[in-house]
C-alpha cells in the first residue's frame, strides 16, 4: 500500500471514529453474529468503506467492485441479487473468507468490516421491484419458442447464454428491455463472444468462459465445454456482436417483452 492510500485510508477511519469507539464499545464479542448491520443508517460509512476497500481489496474486485476478469475475482455489485444473502452473511465472508477460492480471511475490526459491508450495499446492482404488468402464461411460451435454447430458467434450458432465473433482481427493467433490442451493447463477463480456426482447419464459435496466457476455455455454439492451447490456432478473433440475436419490434412486440419479464419475475418469487 502506498503512502498516498495510507493516508486516504487513515483519513476516512479517523472522521469516522466515534462510530468505531461506539462499536467497539457496544458490540465486542457480538458483531460476529449481527444480521443486521449496525452502521446502516449511518451514512459516513459507505464513504469510510470505500477507502478501505480500495486500499485492500481492489486489487482483486477492481475499484468498481465488479471484479476483475483474469484472475475470476466475482462482482460484488451482485451480491445482494442472491435471495439468501444478508448483511450479516456479507460480515462473515469478509471476516472467514472462502475456503478453496482466493478469497482470504480477514482479520480488520469488526467496525472496518461493517464499513466494507455499508460501501457493498452502496454500490449493489438495483433490480426490478415494480411488478411488471404482462401475461406470465404468454411469456412461458415466448421463452420456450425464443430464449429456452440458450437459456436456463430453474433448472431447464441451455448454457450458452445467461442463467435468467434471477435476473430481474440484478438488472433495471431499461436494462432488460436493452438486452433484448440490443444485446450487444453490454456482453457479460464469461459471454464475451470468440471465433477461431484450429490447427486442423476446424472453424469454432462460442463464448470464452476462462483464458490465460497459454490457453483458452470456451462453451461453443452447440453448448459444448471445450479447451484449446493458443499455439494450436491458427486465428483468433474476438467479436464485439453478442451470439444472442436482437429482437426489434418487428419480432417482438413491447407487450410481449413485458409478457416475456413476466414471467422471469414470477418464476424469481416462486
Amino acid at each position: 500500500m502506498n503512502r498516498t492510500v495510507n493516508r486516504s485510508l487513515h483519513s476516512a477511519i479517523c472522521r469516522f471514529f466515534p462510530a468505531l469507539l461506539f462499536i467497539g464499545l457496544a458490540s465486542t464479542g457480538t458483531a460476529y453474529a449481527q444480521a443486521v448491520n449496525p452502521l446502516e443508517a449511518d451514512p459516513r460509512a459507505a464513504g469510510a468503506g470505500g477507502s478501505i476497500f480500495r486500499a485492500q481489496c481492489a486489487t482483486c474486485h477492481g475499484a468498481d467492485a465488479k471484479g476483475i476478469e483474469t484472475i475470476d475475482a466475482p462482482d460484488l455489485t451482485l451480491l445482494w441479487t442472491r435471495s439468501e444473502t444478508t448483511d450479516g452473511t456479507v460480515f462473515q465472508i469478509i471476516r472467514d473468507g472462502i475456503p478453496g477460492s482466493i478469497m482470504p480471511p480477514h482479520g480488520f475490526p469488526d467496525a472496518q468490516v461493517w464499513m466494507l459491508v455499508s460501501y457493498l450495499r452502496s454500490v449493489a446492482v438495483a433490480g426490478t421491484e415494480n411488478r411488471i404488468a404482462g401475461n406470465e402464461s404468454r411469456g412461458e411460451e415466448l421463452f420456450l419458442n425464443n430464449c429456452a435454447r440458450c437459456h436456463r430458467v430453474d433448472g431447464s434450458g441451455g448454457s450458452l447464454g445467461p442463467e435468467l432465473s434471477n435476473i430481474t433482481r440484478r438488472r433495471s427493467l431499461d436494462a432488460l428491455l436493452t438486452s433484448v433490442r440490443n444485446p450487444s451493447a453490454n456482453i457479460a463477463r464469461s459471454y464475451k463472444p470468440v471465433a477461431f480456426l484450429t490447427a486442423e482447419n476446424e472453424q469454432v464459435q462460442g463464448t470464452i468462459k476462462s483464458e490465460d496466457a497459454f490457453s483458452i476455455q470456451i462453451m461453443d455454439s452447440n453448448q459444448t465445454l471445450r479447451g484449446f492451447a493458443k499455439n494450436q490456432l491458427r486465428e483468433l478473433t474476438r467479436d464485439g456482436q453478442s451470439l444472442m440475436p436482437a429482437f426489434p419490434e418487428s419480432l417482438l412486440s413491447n407487450s410481449e417483452i413485458n409478457d416475456l419479464l413476466s414471467y422471469l419475475q414470477s418464476n424469481r418469487d416462486r
